[in-house]
């Protein structure tokens, strides 16, 4: 009788009987983390392929096409696709280059990178970049600036003399542009930030105006005002709460930041990820609200960022926030239309649709996308890329499974 009966066991264990569907799914994709690094690292080459390739033959200018709806966005969008790609790769970047096939992939951007750098500053060279004329080259120098602030030692520290003086004299141009009194106030702290951090030159009083601003602009629960008013959009991720932390960060490394204020951003932020990782539904959509949707995926920067900082909230699992992210940026990457032809991306929110890009929308605007891959700045080996995937916390609640309440932060 118990021969007979291990028989049976075994045959339901063959069978798959015994085991529950999740604990199947978990044994079957251990390595999941890893192959959604691999899909990421491959998908964010070939976002900034068309980019970086033309920028560093100085052919940008040439090469890139400019969809917008407004002919004067050409004076602009060059930098706005350099500035903005940038800042999303540089902690990838920072890793630096090694023997492994991803090494071996970063080391090819890095040195495309540092090509573009020098291109783009070079007052002589065909791809020199707006970064004073008219308003919105404040933005983008402050995104370029924001990518060598979170890869100093790949995209800064091995540049020649020359050009790091040509970035710092792009970067100081800015200050010829006025912010108005709302998100674009971070766009000079940012700049300053960096010219801080590599010159000893930036301006204090543009950096603490900006911080006690948006201080005073606080609305609670994790979101700032864009200015004085509450938006309700993305804008707290794709400027707001990245470029405070990144300041913050800067500040507190020259130990010039009160440890209130300091906590203040990181905590706020903290929450801000929190409330973001509920919107990505169980199909990794989320609410189509506010503008510059055609940003597409960069609307979720700050939880990238959280990530990345390691400053997510202890109830969230690792393994929860990467398989939310990764479904997220698949989903919308894969539609089509999404990229033309060549490899350029092209305006939309899912796929091509022209009618989600605002006035101030180009083809350059576009790769504020990049944001969204911060996470890679986290090494393989990093306990974020091991285990299996965890459901998120819409996929938990719309399967019928328990969940912990949501509670407001301050």
């Amino acid at each position: 009788m118990k021969k007979n009966w291990s028989l049976t066991v075994a045959l339901f264990l063959m069978m798959g009987v015994a085991k529950p569907d999740a604990f199947a799914a978990r044994l079957a994709a251990p390595d999941a983390g890893q192959q959604q690094r691999k899909y990421l690292v491959n998908t964010l080459s070939k976002i900034a392929d068309p980019v970086l390739k033309a920028l560093s033959q100085n052919k940008l200018k040439e090469l890139m096409p400019v969809e917008a709806k407004t002919e004067g966005r050409k004076n602009y969008t060059y930098l706005e696709a350099f500035g903005r790609l940038l800042a999303g790769m540089a902690p990838w970047l920072e890793l630096g280059p090694d023997k492994t096939e991803e090494g071996l992939l970063r080391k090819k951007y890095i040195e495309l990178a540092r090509k573009g750098i020098h291109n783009a500053t070079d007052p002589e060279g065909p791809d020199f970049m707006n970064f004073n004329k008219g308003g919105q080259p404040l933005v983008d120098a402050a995104f370029f600036a924001q990518a060598l602030l979170r890869a100093p030692g790949q995209l800064w520290e091995p540049l020649d003399e020359k050009t790091r003086a040509n970035v710092i004299a792009a970067l100081k141009s800015s200050r010829a542009i006025i912010p108005s009194y709302s998100n674009w106030l971070m766009f000079s702290a940012t700049i300053e930030a960096a010219l801080l951090k590599f010159d000893n030159s930036g301006d204090r009083m543009r950096i603490d105006y900006a911080l006690k601003s948006h201080m005073l602009w606080y609305k609670g629960d994790g979101a700032y005002g864009d200015g004085p008013n509450f938006h309700w959009d993305y804008y707290n991720s794709f400027v707001i709460q990245p470029m405070l932390v990144d300041v913050c960060a800067v500040l507190a490394g020259r130990k010039s930041i009160d440890k209130r204020t300091f906590d203040l951003v990181n905590n706020r932020a903290n929450r801000y990820a929190e409330v973001q990782e509920r919107l990505i539904s169980p199909e990794g959509t989320y609410p189509p609200i506010g503008r510059s949707l055609a940003y597409r995926f960069g609307a979720f920067q700050s939880l990238a960022q959280a990530v990345l900082r390691k400053n997510l909230p202890k109830e969230l699992l690792p393994q929860q926030i990467r398989a939310a992210l990764y479904t997220l940026i698949r989903r919308q990457v894969e539609a089509p239309g999404t990229f033309d032809e060549a490899g350029w991306l092209r305006i939309g929110l899912y796929g091509y649709q022209p009618g989600v890009g605002e006035e101030y929308i180009s083809t350059g605007s576009l790769y504020l996308c990049s944001q969204a891959f911060l996470m890679l700045g986290l090494p393989a080996d990093d306990p974020f890329w091991k285990g299996p995937d965890a459901d998120w916390t819409a996929k938990k609640i719309w399967k019928g499974l328990d969940v912990t309440t949501d509670h407001a932060r301050e």
